[in-house]
């Protein structure tokens, strides 16, 4: 969750169109021919269900669900907490989830546990000072033993002074133990240059994808070497990494982020905010993502849109310190879905997503979650669809 994000939740709930950069306008268009991604994937509602606003469970407050993904050893979900322990310990939960082609029927919370530090003990709030707080956002199971991986942004501090906190994916088990992290790639370092992510906008995002031998991830906006954040005329480049499980960087390549899809409203304190929170991986093709997109404009909401991409064909940029300026081609991408169309009773912060089980239908389960950064405006939103 974005501080952005946590203000927009204080201001109002809200709703959202799209193109790119004009440094590498041509290969970054979204591609209408499907070159390189294959058939065409198509995505339908199935159904929808919201959790109750602050439902307490085992003493915590459940709410900021900024990631989600399905045990394979259980059956069950485990949804992360981006609370960073300022009303409990940073967390996460486990649930059951009634979900079928008939839409999501029930979720029913059966744990909760909080991460632990190598001490054994947990993670403090930013509040302490001490640069040991986390920014959770994104957890998966390893399909190598379903152990948790999860991801934290990190801190940049507005100011010289505090603490940097750096981004991580971190390995848990299954009640939150430390058992280690993965290096991640020298640019996701957060300095207090003009380089390196920006503030809020660092690792929201990765996957397992090759049963579990490729860990990619993504940062959540542009590097601030690789050129400005999107606006209504211009999209921005964010860089995706496939690593293997020892943090090895297998690639590095730059996806296309869609332009601002609205004007921000002038009287608004706070500026747009747009991001990728969630990758996800196709089982059965290595290259291939779902990448979700999250936008927030003042005055105008929330607009989330789902594509499908490649890093077939894509330049490697691993060794390209700036992306501004530079002739490569980025990751192809094609729309899956907009929020807007698919039926939702409202379209709010979702920022998680994981396969489900496949359908009956020969469709495959996608399970989705919202992020209502803990504020009365927002909703805990489940939403099931059937892809294709």
């Amino acid at each position: 969750m974005s501080s952005s994000l946590m203000r927009r939740a204080c201001a109002a709930a809200l709703l959202l169109t799209s193109t790119l950069a004009p440094a590498v306008a041509a290969a970054a268009q979204p591609d209408a021919s499907g070159e390189g991604l294959g058939r065409a994937v198509q995505a339908r509602l199935l159904g929808e269900k919201t959790v109750p606003h602050k439902l307490a469970f085992q003493d915590t407050t459940v709410g900021g669900l900024s990631g989600i993904d399905r045990n394979p050893c259980t059956g069950e979900y485990v949804f992360i907490s981006d609370d960073r322990s300022y009303l409990q310990p940073a967390r996460f939960y486990t649930a059951k989830l009634d979900v079928d082609a008939g839409g999501v029927h029930a979720v029913d919370f059966t744990g909760t546990h909080p991460f632990l530090q190598p001490d054994g003990a947990v993670y403090p709030s930013p509040t302490a000072g001490d640069g040991k707080a986390v920014d959770p956002e994104e957890i998966r199971v390893d399909p190598r033993g379903c152990d948790y991986w999860w991801a934290q942004e990190g801190d940049r501090p507005k100011v010289a002074g505090p603490p940097v906190v750096q981004p991580s994916i971190q390995y848990a088990s299954p009640v939150g133990d430390h058992f280690g992290q993965l290096r991640l790639p020298a640019n996701y370092e957060i300095t207090m240059e003009e380089r390196g992510p920006r503030r809020n906008q660092a690792i929201e995002a990765f996957t397992f994808g090759s049963k579990g031998k490729v860990v990619t991830s993504a940062v959540e906006g542009p590097l601030l070497q690789d050129g400005p954040e999107p606006d209504v005329n211009n999209g921005a480049l964010v860089r995706v990494t496939q690593q293997d499980r020892d943090g090895r960087v297998l690639g590095q390549f730059a996806y296309p982020l869609e332009k601002i899809f609205a004007e921000n409203d002038p009287d608004s304190p706070w500026g747009p905010d747009t991001g990728v929170p969630s990758i996800l991986a196709f089982p059965d093709q290595p290259h291939r993502y779902l990448v979700l997109e999250r936008t927030w404009v003042a005055g105008a909401g929330y607009k989330i849109r789902l594509f499908d991409a490649t890093t077939r064909g894509a330049t490697d940029v691993r060794e390209t310190e700036s992306l501004a300026g530079q002739t490569f081609v980025p990751m192809r991408k094609r729309l899956v879905a907009d929020f807007d169309t698919l039926g939702l009773s409202a379209v709010d912060n979702t920022e998680g997503m994981t396969w489900g089980p496949d359908l009956p239908s020969g469709e495959r389960l996608l399970v989705l979650v919202s992020d209502d950064n803990f504020a009365e405006e927002a909703i805990t939103q489940v939403v099931a669809l059937g892809i294709r």
